[in-house]
């Protein structure tokens, strides 16, 4: 029976890995991964960079096998993918970026291997998640995190909703979420309409070169960008309400 393999990859600056995500990438027969093109160009960089061609190096000349796997053909690809560990084959799954599994595919894998005695093991590394609560400056001690807000206005405010009875009732101190790029506006005015008693600061563009955090986000302070996801604090914790110039 092969080893179905979790692994960590960045969100960001590709210098964020760990040295044993690197060798577990590098010994895997397969990998499975979201977008085959935005992976290989990870791990091409690997192989061209030191110290991580060095290590690559050590274990293998061999690229591992890349194949899709994905929301939209997750269902398909099983069955597939359940036989190649049924015949030893050793697998990795990763994400375009951080922690699989977190607002991405791959539990049903994940519980079909446990089903069948298959092997699963971790390779822990990057969340935006984490990454964002941990630089936040919001309390930390207990948090929910909801993944994507809903694309329907209707299905939003009952997030909202949700998240202000959360935050109302203490059940945690912090609740996060990701938005797109072309709906962090909408959604920014519609916290501030239904919700303003809530402080809701955002980061974007996590370990990159134009990295930001924004305490008491608001529409017109937003950064010019339509590319990558925003991660939202929210919290009602008065003493956070830091002002922003």
């Amino acid at each position: 029976m092969g080893t179905m393999y979790i692994v960590a990859t960045p969100i960001g600056n590709r210098e964020d890995i760990t040295v044993r995500a690197v060798k577990t990438l590098s010994s895997v027969d397969i990998v499975l991964c979201e977008d085959t093109r935005k992976t290989g160009m990870l791990l091409s960089y690997y192989r061209e960079t030191e110290p991580y061609k060095t290590i690559m190096g050590l274990i293998t000349s061999q690229q591992p096998r890349l194949i899709s796997f994905h929301e939209y053909n997750e269902d398909e690809r099983l069955p597939y993918v359940l036989e190649l560990l049924q015949k030893d084959c050793s697998l990795a799954l990763v994400s375009d970026a951080g922690t699989p599994l977190i607002s991405d595919p791959g539990y049903k894998l994940v519980r079909e291997c446990y089903r069948r005695n298959v092997r699963v093991v971790p390779i822990p590394g990057p969340s935006s998640v984490i990454t964002a609560l941990s630089a936040s400056g919001l309390p930390t001690d207990s948090f929910a995190f909801l993944g994507y807000m809903p694309k329907k206005s209707g299905k939003r405010a009952q997030c909202i909703s949700r998240i202000q009875s959360l935050c109302s009732t203490h059940v945690v101190s912090t609740v996060v979420v990701f938005e797109t790029p072309h709906r962090i506006v909408e959604t920014l005015a519609e916290f501030k309409k239904s919700a303003p008693e809530l402080s809701v600061s955002l980061a974007h563009e996590l370990t990159k070169m134009h990295e930001i955090f924004i305490q008491n986000a608001s529409v017109g302070g937003l950064p010019e960008s339509t590319k990558g996801e925003y991660v939202l604090l929210i919290s009602s914790d008065k003493q956070n309400r830091v002002s922003v110039p």
